[in-house]
């Protein structure tokens, strides 16, 4: 009997431990933390540190997590949408079938990571800086990417759909089974934002460039493999 309440008390207290929903948490030291399937919703979170935390399953619904540090942290199958994220932080993060759909991205870096099977739909990521990161299984579906430079990257089975890719540059990239769909019957209106994509100097595979050669992309710098 005395085991089962100690079990029972354990399993509570590990409960509350990762428990933090609307709690004032303001540039709070996480660091190093353990904290699977955390409860972070509706909390104050401005400029806290979860540098090399484990956060796995975590939920920010409805928090403030601006200027927040998540550099190695593991992140693997949180819940990131629908959130203010100006000017985080995400270098070597471990980014594993998270969720960051619906998110202001302003001033984010990711730097240095492998974003695999992630949602980063209906995003404007026009001010968010991607550096040295892989792309596996990534959903950009209609987030706003116009402009950006992802030279010298890697995409695997990426979704660019209904995305707006205007003056986008691939300088150097590596893109395989990669789709840049529209969703609809091509519009000259899609057709143009494809020719403003710079290829120059890309590898892709045949596929790839069966589809981008069938919108009019300029492929002539391109290695096909």
């Amino acid at each position: 009997m005395n085991q089962k309440l100690t079990m029972n008390s354990q399993s509570m207290e590990r409960q509350v431990v990762t428990n933090f929903s609307a709690s004032n948490l303001t540039k709070s030291d996480f660091a190093g933390v353990t904290a699977h399937k955390g409860q972070f919703k509706g909390s104050a979170l401005h400029g806290s540190d979860f540098s090399g935390a484990d956060l796995t399953g975590s939920t920010f619904k409805s928090s403030d997590v601006r200027e927040a540090n998540f550099d190695g942290a593991n992140l693997t199958n949180c819940n990131l949408s629908a959130l203010d994220l100006t000017n985080a932080s995400f270098n070597k993060t471990i980014l594993v079938q998270t969720n960051i759909s619906k998110s202001k991205l302003d001033g984010v870096k990711f730097k240095g990571v492998r974003v695999t099977d992630v949602t980063l739909t209906m995003t404007d990521l026009r001010n968010t800086s991607f550096e040295g990161c892989l792309f596996d299984g990534v959903d950009f579906n209609n987030s706003d990417l116009s402009g950006k430079r992802f030279d010298g990257q890697t995409f695997i089975g990426v979704k660019f759909e209904k995305a707006a890719l205007t003056d986008v540059s691939f300088k150097g990239a590596t893109l395989k089974n990669v789709s840049f769909q529209s969703g609809f019957i091509l519009s000259k209106k899609y057709y143009r934002m494809i020719k403003t994509i710079c290829f120059d100097g890309a590898t892709m595979d045949k596929l790839t460039f069966a589809l981008l050669k069938g919108m009019d992309a300029d492929l002539s710098k391109v290695t096909v493999i």
